[in-house]
């Protein structure tokens, strides 16, 4: 379960929210909305520890997760708002490489049934430089197929996904939920799948 209790953020000397209070327990999940600069994005990173509250805590299964910062992250995955993929690798270096650097090393294999249930078959090899913003999300999203993370954490999962993919990133998310998983997204779209909490900042 993750808590937050009275968090506040600011953005230089500019209060983005404060007071803020939620929980996701198993099976849930929690849409973030806001005008943009409302601290949407800047949420997300201070839940995963990229960026520090100014007040307020954040708790793992009643602990603080300051208290056990790499052991949280283990149990998490973030997907930030940037297609973060080194141009000059293929969809699966970087695919295998992101696995491996947080400490799930994949095989092949595995990582070539993922990028093809993504609709990557074909480009598996093709540098990143040469993807649509679409399939470097594709590459991206494909994470979530591999690790088995209880609680994924998505800033705008769905921007650049044509139709199709809405359709499947809406299939991965019910059933990451139906196992138990906890999911906190954003999105300025609507999201294809139903009784989530909603906080607005």
């Amino acid at each position: 379960m993750l808590t937050a209790t009275q968090l506040a953020c600011s953005r230089g000397e500019r209060r983005l929210f404060g007071d803020l209070s939620f929980s996701v327990e198993p099976g849930g999940w929690l849409h973030v909305t806001g005008e943009n600069g409302a601290g949407k994005t800047t949420l997300l990173r201070t839940l995963v520890g990229l960026s520090p509250a100014d007040a307020g805590e954040i708790r793992w299964d009643g602990i603080p997760v300051r208290e056990h910062r790499d052991e949280f992250h283990r149990l998490l995955i973030y997907l930030g708002p940037q297609a973060a993929l080194k141009d000059e690798l293929s969809s699966l270096e970087n695919l295998q490489l992101a696995l491996a650097l947080e400490g799930q090393p994949i095989k092949e294999s595995e990582a070539l049934a993922a990028l093809d249930t993504m609709g990557l078959r074909g480009r598996e090899d093709l540098p990143a430089r040469y993807l649509s913003a679409g399939q470097k999300r594709r590459v991206l999203l494909a994470r979530l197929l591999l690790r088995r993370a209880p609680l994924w954490v998505l800033d705008e999962p769905f921007n650049a996904l044509d139709k199709a993919a809405v359709e499947l990133l809406g299939v991965l998310l019910e059933a990451h939920l139906e196992r138990g998983g906890m999911v906190v997204l954003t999105s300025h779209q609507a999201v294809p799948i139903a009784n989530g909490e909603v906080v607005t900042l």
